[in-house]
């Protein structure tokens, strides 16, 4: 019953948590009417949320993952930044350290 348990509690703790994270899903800003904007710090950002906001973006179509309407390259940088960071760090930091132990 106590493993049960526990299992039910780390269930809920990931709803939650995907749940919460959900709200930084990227998507269209209708109140914006330039899109000069769109350069390399909301290309970051978005790179840096691109795991939730590919989650989020099964289940809601109005949920985009890219800016299609950016300002180009600096953009795209950004977003590549942010992309390679979140799982160069989460991936590659931690096969790194299983590798460092196993020597």
């Amino acid at each position: 019953m106590p493993k049960r348990l526990a299992r039910l509690a780390r269930l809920a703790v990931a709803v939650a948590l995907i749940a919460v994270l959900s709200g930084c899903a990227a998507s269209g800003n209708q109140l914006a009417t330039s899109s000069s904007d769109v350069g390399f710090w909301l290309g970051l950002w978005h790179g840096f949320i691109s795991p939730v906001t590919f989650i989020v973006s099964l289940f809601n179509d109005s949920v985009g993952i890219y800016e299609v309407r950016n300002n180009g390259n600096w953009y795209d940088f950004g977003f590549m930044m942010g992309v390679s960071t979140v799982f160069g760090s989460v991936l590659g930091g931690s096969s790194a350290a299983r590798s460092a132990r196993s020597h």
